[in-house]
């Protein structure tokens, strides 16, 4: 394999694996903070139970994306090396700023939220909670403009080749982070709603099992069940609407992507939308390739209606070759690429069929929530035995819709690194190639060293992750709960402290 290939193998792996853990905590974070509001103003014991048990949950998650996260930042210096010398003047400022929120406020907060609990009054531990879960959607958003610079540059000038950063205003306010932000959190809230739905199925059939006479537990995994319900309904519905707006800026922004998403390899007058195809994707002529459509969606989806034209790969080529050359530059730093054509063209099969899968998972995670309101109306509790291993099950499709998400979204602006602008609202003349970004100085054994050791203890922490979440959803409500001191111990004894 090329260094390329396994550098971008290596970015690709950690960055799906830490972005697991993301959406669940940002999600979870914020569901956590409004049951604890929930327990703060009714004083009903149920909503604290809620708050410790997935709080606990939340902690782990986040305990580990931190890990993870670390990483990613340091993927910059070791396999991008070239890419961080072109951005590093636009990118220190959001980076340094998503530094701050995630590692001073979002730690010092939930530090005082873990050890707090009897130490602080209910109003201050109440306001580390929403703190804490607002400083990591604050984190979000830092990240989020760093890569939407990426997929639009803006706030910047070309000195000597290389990009300036003029306003750090213009970088915050992209259009495209303002399109790409919601839709993420509304990702966020999908995972967490599923995550809620799932254990709490599960641990209303076990419960019943093994408990079938504790109503007061019984309608705290409904409850949970219900709230995860309601949350999943509205995060698609979000999804839905920011989706439509992403997809409109992104056929202005990158029309390649636009055609990539769909396979689309002639240009369409009104354009149909593709539901399902078979045959080569992957072919730019598209002579062997079925697809199952719906008229005149693809012209809505990229411009507001249904007449627009939308323009397919093979006339997309042509364009990007006259605006940015047919070919690499004669550099050896480029290595295999010097001097030879370049490939305008995403990869199909991988854009295409992301691109469905991100909506397809997304759609089943919004089925399985109208069924969980639809089986749990008038406190009504599913029986049958089905019901917890589907719903856990169930657990991974945001999840799946979020990274296949990504994928769509990394590799459809490809060959580029940062996507070139032809748009008025960009910085034209600024781009950058995958090619030119990966570090000259590290050999592919050195890069596949770093590829095999990175997966291997990411695989560990997955199975770490999985199993402290498992022991403790097993252990149930009980385990997060203050322990309660018998006549025989003294309060010396006693941890006062939920965790």
């Amino acid at each position: 394999m090329e260094l390329l290939d396994i550098a971008r193998w290596q970015f690709g792996i950690t960055t799906v694996y830490h972005f697991l853990m993301v959406p669940l905590t940002i999600g979870l974070s914020l569901l956590v903070a409004g049951m604890q509001t929930a327990w703060w103003r009714t004083g009903n014991e149920r909503y604290l139970k809620m708050t410790r048990f997935w709080g606990k949950l939340m902690m782990i998650n986040f305990a580990m994306g931190v890990v993870t996260g670390i990483v990613q930042e340091f993927q910059f210096g070791m396999a991008w090396s070239e890419y961080s010398r072109f951005v590093g003047d636009v990118f220190g400022a959001p980076l340094a700023m998503e530094g701050i929120v995630a590692f001073f406020v979002e730690s010092t907060f939930l530090g005082l939220w873990i050890f707090g609990w009897d130490r602080l009054s209910k109003g201050v531990h109440l306001a580390c909670a929403w703190a804490f879960s607002l400083a990591t959607v604050a984190s979000a958003y830092f990240i989020l403009a760093a890569n939407s610079w990426m997929q639009h540059p803006v706030g910047i000038e070309v000195v000597d080749g290389r990009p300036r950063l003029t306003s750090i205003w213009a970088v915050m306010t992209n259009n495209t982070v303002l399109a790409a932000f919601p839709h993420t959190v509304f990702g966020c809230f999908a995972v967490a709603g599923s995550f809620l739905i799932g254990i709490g199925a599960y641990k209303i059939v076990r419960h019943h099992r093994d408990s079938p006479r504790d109503d007061e537990d019984r309608k705290l995994w409904h409850t949970s069940m219900r709230l995860g319900a309601w949350v999943g309904v509205v995060a698609f519905a979000g999804l839905a609407i920011s989706g439509d707006v992403q997809g409109k800026l992104m056929f202005e922004q990158q029309p390649m992507k636009m055609a990539s998403a769909e396979a689309l390899c002639h240009t369409e007058e009104p354009a149909s939308f593709s539901i399902f195809a078979y045959g080569d994707v992957g072919r730019q002529n598209c002579e062997d390739v079925k697809s199952f459509t719906v008229p005149y969606i693809l012209s809505y989806l990229a411009n507001g209606d249904f007449t627009s034209e939308v323009k397919g790969v093979q006339a997309l080529v042509p364009e990007y070759q006259a605006a940015y050359g047919a070919n690499y530059p004669d550099d050896p730093r480029l290595g295999q690429f010097a001097g030879q054509p370049i490939d305008y063209v995403p990869n199909l099969p991988a854009t295409y069929w992301g691109f469905r899968f991100m909506i397809g998972f997304g759609g089943v995670a919004a089925l399985g929530a109208v069924a969980v309101l639809w089986f749990t109306r008038g406190g009504r509790f599913p029986k049958g035995r089905w019901w917890g291993p589907l719903a856990v099950a169930s657990i991974a499709t945001p999840f799946l819709g979020n990274a296949f998400g990504w994928i769509f979204t990394e590799l459809g602006r490809q060959p580029f690194v940062v996507a070139p602008n032809p748009n008025p609202s960009g910085v034209d003349g600024v781009w950058m190639y995958t090619a030119s970004a990966v570090s000259s100085g590290v050999t592919p054994g050195e890069m596949l060293t770093s590829l095999i050791g990175l997966t291997t203890v990411y695989g560990v922490l997955a199975c770490v992750e999985v199993f402290l979440i498992v022991r403790f959803v097993k252990g149930g409500v009980a385990a997060t709960m203050p322990h309660q001191p018998s006549d025989d111990e003294s309060d010396d004894e006693t941890l006062s402290f939920a965790y």
